[in-house]
């Protein structure tokens, strides 16, 4: 039988997986699944399942960002026990009050609090947090009375944080990394019906998609021209590419990672089946697909090329984008205008259309 966090383990991997494969519907019939599949494990466990500090701290990272939905979501205890869980950290109040004891005093709160912080907000060990605190001209605490402060506020004082999370590296290079992928789609050609291949790049901090080329046979020659391609269409970029997501798709070659490397950009490959490290390609592939190409039967290259072209257009300059700010690329929200008559604008024979207020 599992444990109870080996089955949360297991249901917050499963949760993840789903989001990032499926549609709306789709997600929201496996989360069903899952919520009645973990009422039924739930219901072979004992009533109240105690958690240790660890456990509640884990629960806690991933709850609140689950928003107000977690009180539909968790059974492990009470939503009104989570909620007091949060608030109880939102205050930075102890997890438990120590018994009285003798011996060395307790360290100061004001270091106490300094540590807890320097803990949450830097990802550290106790011992790169020890170092930072004799560099603050703080000698008064060793690296034991550090890790037990940790531990007493449910923070393990040795994790695997040092390695970094995904988050954090893509935060990190925001303004210099970019994503590539490829996306197909089935063209009508004098020899039938034929599969072409999209390459694309995607600038993470910013959004911007540039599309390097399309081909119906993407050999390494061709691959290689396109990480050229790249290189010269981002070499007036302000900052400079530094890094380049791709997947362990045999289509990026040797060649190609070391044409990027070449000009200073190192190439991030994601494993396999996890398109959840390479999200906001595979986002925008859901985008030109699901608003543009899959409502049309395309006739030749040029054909593809034109509707490619119209979406790309429209979504560099007029749609607007929820990860920046829900206004488009190319505006800032201070520059909207507020008056004016509305009027609606189309492309592409009215599939893209956007509003905006027509110049005085």
């Amino acid at each position: 039988m599992l444990t109870a966090e080996a089955h949360m383990k297991s249901l917050f991997q499963s949760v993840l997986l789903y989001l990032a494969a499926g549609n709306d519907c789709e997600i929201a019939s496996q989360l069903q699944f899952l919520k009645v599949e973990n009422e039924i494990l739930r219901s072979k466990l004992p009533k109240r399942i105690a958690v240790t500090p660890r456990e509640r701290n884990r629960l806690l990272k991933y709850g609140k960002l689950v928003g107000a939905a977690i009180s539909q979501l968790i059974s492990i205890v009470t939503p009104r026990t989570f909620q007091r869980w949060v608030q109880a950290e939102s205050a930075d109040k102890p997890r438990n009050t120590p018994a009285p004891t003798v011996g060395r005093p307790k360290t100061d709160e004001e270091i106490r609090d300094l540590i807890l912080r320097l803990a949450r907000e830097s990802n550290w060990g106790y011992t790169r947090i020890h170092g930072e605190l004799k560099k603050l001209g703080i000698t008064s605490v060793s690296r034991s009375t550090v890790a037990n402060i940790l531990r007493e506020a449910g923070i393990d004082p040795c994790p695997e944080r040092k390695k970094g999370t995904w988050d954090r590296f893509i935060k990190s290079h925001l303004a210099t990394l970019w994503a590539c992928d490829f996306f197909t789609k089935k063209i009508w050609t004098t020899g039938g019906l034929v599969d072409y291949y999209v390459l694309f790049f995607l600038h993470v901090g910013s959004r911007r998609v540039i599309v390097t080329g399309m081909t119906a046979h993407p050999d390494a020659q061709w691959v290689l021209q396109q990480a050229r391609n790249f290189v010269l269409m981002t070499d007036q970029e302000a900052e400079a590419p530094t890094h380049l997501i791709h997947d362990l798709d045999t289509k990026f070659t040797k060649v190609f990672d070391a044409r990027l490397k070449a000009d200073g950009i190192e190439p991030v490959k994601v494993g396999p089946a996890a398109p959840n490290l390479n999200a906001h390609a595979e986002r925008w592939v859901l985008s030109i697909k699901s608003e543009c190409l899959d409502n049309f039967i395309v006739f030749g290259e040029d054909h593809l090329r034109h509707i490619v072209g119209e979406y790309l257009a429209h979504y560099r300059e007029k749609r607007p984008h929820q990860g920046v700010g829900n206004v488009p690329l190319r505006i800032h929200e201070g520059e909207l205008p507020a008056e004016g008559e509305v009027v609606c604008h189309e492309r592409l024979g009215g599939l893209l259309r956007h509003y905006e207020r027509k110049a005085a």
